[in-house]
């Protein structure tokens, strides 16, 4: 019997959240090594110690994340689209597990005037258990991304 490969949707991470922050800043949190170590933390207890970013098309960024339990995780890709405060298009890839493969991250941001609408798209994973799996991480980060673009304390 021939198993039915999953579908798009089931592969595919969709988030929305509205920044009270301008998208100029919300787009510098994304692009920004040093900002980016402060808000790049998946689930309590991570820490994001080092992070590398070489923001042109073609260029590579790193994000080495490091669990409670003190093992790394690194995420690694390459930039595809960059358009400055708009859109930011990269791979997505970790070190630490090859056999997950590459897929692929689309955030659009919407200026609201005082405000930015921030659509967040990880797409091409191998299934819904990873996909799944990356919504928690990926849901944890933006909430601490909120925090920190909106000024709040934690």
């Amino acid at each position: 019997m021939k198993e039915t490969a999953p579908s798009k949707e089931e592969t595919t991470l969709r988030l929305r959240r509205v920044f009270k922050a301008p998208r100029e800043k919300v787009f510098a949190a994304w692009t920004n090594p040093e900002q980016m170590k402060k808000w790049v933390i998946p689930e309590p207890g991570f820490v994001t110690p080092e992070v590398e970013v070489d923001l042109r098309v073609g260029g590579k960024y790193r994000i080495q994340m490091l669990s409670p339990k003190g093992n790394f995780h690194t995420a690694v890709g390459i930039y595809r689209e960059i358009s400055p405060p708009g859109k930011l298009v990269f791979s997505w890839s970790w070190l630490e597990y090859p056999m997950h493969g590459e897929t692929q991250v689309t955030i659009e941001f919407r200026d609201l005037g005082k405000a930015t609408e921030m659509l967040f798209t990880h797409e091409f994973f191998p299934n819904k258990e990873s996909r799944n799996d990356h919504n928690r991480g990926w849901s944890g980060a933006i909430s601490h991304l909120q925090t920190f673009v909106e000024g709040k304390r934690t």
